[in-house]
């Protein structure tokens, strides 16, 4: 890192398409420097792991970089650096500004297309930003989820394929193929939007065998009998992790185990079971 680049901070804003813009206020870089979004981990340095964007300046002291919508980024988690040219380029961490997201809330992309993409950049623990991408083809997004008194009920959208004969869904846990629960999907009703879904999964079955310790369900759509399943997450939105901030109701569907809906926190939506105060 040049001393020229020491501090480096960009607002982010985001349109109704997914575009995202990268305003920055820093020091004066080289001519040719870069927003550069790197793949966080090993895929950082493979083919593709790396994303450079040209800074125009719209005013004295600022930079801007556009990642249009229909601009790859695989799925996973990109830090962003200014990087600037040189046999050995130098780079500068950006950290976050303001983020004005509001245009993902609530987005909906059109059911027919053949993949669903979402990118929202987030402030690190650390003090960086970064862009969390997810790319899902098909996609299965979900909505309203009640956690009932005896089971969870989800109403959600289905992308990139048409739910047919013999839809339903599935917990998994993970580990065993003879650990799988299906119930089928029912009809939402005929004012939803296209692709629409609905189901109810009851905690009865899950929470039968041994619960003796976290055990995290996994929620797969499969939307004809024999189809591959379509992960059901939430991502159409500027919340990048729901692990937290989303909280549902704990229900005790069986003696001594508690069942909680829950977001893992790649937004991905569980059934976590656990041993309730009777079995600690």
């Amino acid at each position: 890192m040049t001393p020229a680049m020491a501090t480096v901070r960009a607002d982010c804003s985001a349109d109704r398409a997914g575009t995202l813009t990268f305003d920055l206020t820093a020091p004066a870089p080289a001519p040719d420097s870069v927003l550069l979004l790197r793949r966080r981990g090993a895929a950082g340095g493979r083919p593709g792991g790396a994303v450079r964007i040209p800074l125009s300046r719209p005013a004295p002291g600022r930079l801007r970089a556009v990642l249009p919508a229909a601009a790859e980024l695989a799925e996973g988690r990109w830090d962003t650096y200014v990087e600037e040219p040189g046999d050995e380029p130098a780079e500068a961490v950006v950290a976050p500004g303001l983020r004005d997201l509001r245009a993902l809330v609530d987005r909906c992309p059109d059911t027919g297309a053949a993949s669903v993409s979402a990118r929202v950049p987030y402030p690190t623990p650390d003090g960086r930003l970064a862009v969390r991408s997810w790319v899902r083809a098909p996609h299965a997004e979900a909505g309203h989820v009640l956690a009932g008194p005896a089971g969870v009920t989800v109403h959600g959208v289905l992308y990139g394929v048409e739910a047919g004969e013999g839809a339903a869904v599935e917990a998994r846990l993970p580990g065993g193929p003879d650990r799988v629960h299906s119930v089928p999907l029912t009809a939402p009703g005929p004012d939803g939007p296209a692709g629409s879904f609905a189901f109810t999964l009851p905690y009865a079955p899950p929470a039968a065998g041994p619960v003796d310790g976290v055990r995290l369900w996994q929620l797969w759509l499969v939307p004809a009998a024999g189809a591959a399943g379509v992960r059901i997450s939430r991502i159409l939105d500027d919340v990048w992790s729901r692990s937290k901030s989303f909280v549902y109701p704990t229900r005790a569907p069986a003696p001594g185990v508690l069942a909680t809906p829950c977001y893992t926190s790649a937004n991905d939506l569980c059934l976590r079971l656990e041993p309730g105060p009777a079995n600690r």
